[in-house]
C-alpha cells in the first residue's frame, strides 16, 4: 500500500507553474546535451536564458566531442561539474580545468573567445550543467571576467536531512562564494534524504526554477509530485519548498534571480538588446575588433 505524504506549507510558498521535460540536442562539435530551455525573444525565464545538462553517460559514444573556440557577448555562462572535467582556454590567456564539484562563472561582457573540451572522469562518465544568465543593457559591454571556484571553496550546509552546496546566494546563514552578479542569483545543489523537507525564502518577483536530476519528491505550494529528470518553473511567492519521497532521496539544482525586464535579441552565442547590436557583434568579429 502506497503511503500518502501530507505537506503543510506556508500560503506564500511558490506553486509549480509548469514542468519542462528536457530534450536531447547536439551542440558544438557533436556534443549531446539535455536542454531544458534556450534563449528566445519572449524571454519567459528572465534573467535565465539557457540550461543544459551534459549527457555523456554511455562510454560507447566514442571519443568525446567538445566546444571548439567560439565567441560570447552580452551574457554570463555558469559551468558546474558533477563528474569528469572540462578544460577551457580563452582569448584573455586563461587556461584551466573545471573538475568535479568546481564552478566557473564567466561574464562574457563585451566579448570573449573561448573553448571548452570535456573529459571523462574515472567512471567513464561526464556529468554537469551549463546555465546562461543574461546581463542588463548597462553591463553588456563590460570587461569580461571569470569567477572560478574549486570544490573545497563551496560551503556545504547539512540541516534537517538536507545537504546544500551554496554556490551563489545564502542558505542557513551561509553565503556562496560567487558574488557581484547583476541578477542577484541564487544557485544551489540540493540533496534531500528520503522524507526530508526543505524551505528557502525567495524574493517576491524573482524567477525561480529547479532542475530535478536524481530521485523524486514533492515541490511547491501544491506538493507537485516530480521524478527526475524534469525542470520545474515556479510561480510567484515568498519561499521555495520541497520534500523528498518517503522511499528515496531527491537531488536538484535550485536557481533564482531578479528579472531585468528588458527586450532581448538572442542570436547563437550572443544575447543583446537590439538587432543593431547583434549586427555590430558580427561586424566586430569580421574586423578583428571583437576582443579588446
Amino acid at each position: 500500500m502506497r503511503s500518502t505524504i501530507i505537506m503543510t506549507m506556508d500560503t506564500t510558498s511558490r506553486p509549480v507553474k509548469h514542468t519542462i521535460t528536457p530534450q536531447m540536442v547536439i551542440e558544438g562539435a557533436g556534443v549531446k546535451l539535455r536542454r531544458s530551455f534556450g534563449p528566445t525573444r519572449s524571454n519567459p525565464l528572465d534573467p535565465f536564458l539557457l540550461f543544459d545538462n551534459f549527457a555523456f553517460n554511455n562510454p560507447q559514444e566514442g571519443p568525446i566531442a567538445g566546444f571548439p573556440t567560439h565567441p560570447h557577448r552580452g551574457i554570463e555562462t555558469v559551468t558546474y561539474m558533477l563528474e569528469g572535467s572540462v578544460r577551457h582556454r580563452d582569448s584573455l590567456g586563461n587556461v584551466g580545468l573545471i573538475g568535479a564539484g568546481d564552478v566557473q562563472w564567466m561574464t562574457a561582457g563585451r566579448g570573449i573567445m573561448h573553448e571548452e573540451m570535456p573529459r571523462r572522469g574515472p567512471s567513464g562518465l561526464i556529468k554537469g550543467f551549463q546555465l546562461w544568465v543574461n546581463l542588463p543593457a548597462a553591463q553588456k559591454m563590460s570587461p569580461p571576467r571569470y569567477q572560478e571556484v574549486k570544490e573545497n571553496e563551496i560551503s556545504v550546509v547539512k540541516k534537517d536531512g538536507a545537504t546544500v552546496r551554496v554556490v551563489a546566494g545564502e542558505f542557513a546563514g551561509v553565503r556562496g562564494p560567487v558574488t557581484d552578479i547583476a541578477a542577484q542569483p541564487l544557485y544551489m545543489d540540493v540533496t534531500l534524504d528520503a522524507g526530508a523537507t526543505f524551505s528557502l525564502p525567495t524574493p517576491r518577483g524573482h524567477t525561480v526554477v529547479a532542475y530535478v536530476f536524481e530521485g523524486a519528491g514533492l515541490f511547491g505550494k501544491d506538493a507537485t509530485n516530480t521524478e527526475a529528470v524534469k525542470m520545474l518553473v515556479f510561480g510567484d511567492g515568498d519561499s521555495f519548498t520541497a520534500q523528498a519521497s518517503p522511499s528515496q532521496p531527491v537531488r536538484f539544482m535550485l536557481m533564482a534571480g531578479a528579472p531585468f525586464k528588458e527586450a532581448i535579441v538572442p542570436y547563437g552565442p550572443f544575447v543583446m538588446n537590439t538587432e543593431a547590436e547583434i549586427y555590430q557583434a558580427f561586424e566586430d568579429l569580421r574586423t578583428g575588433n571583437f576582443v579588446k
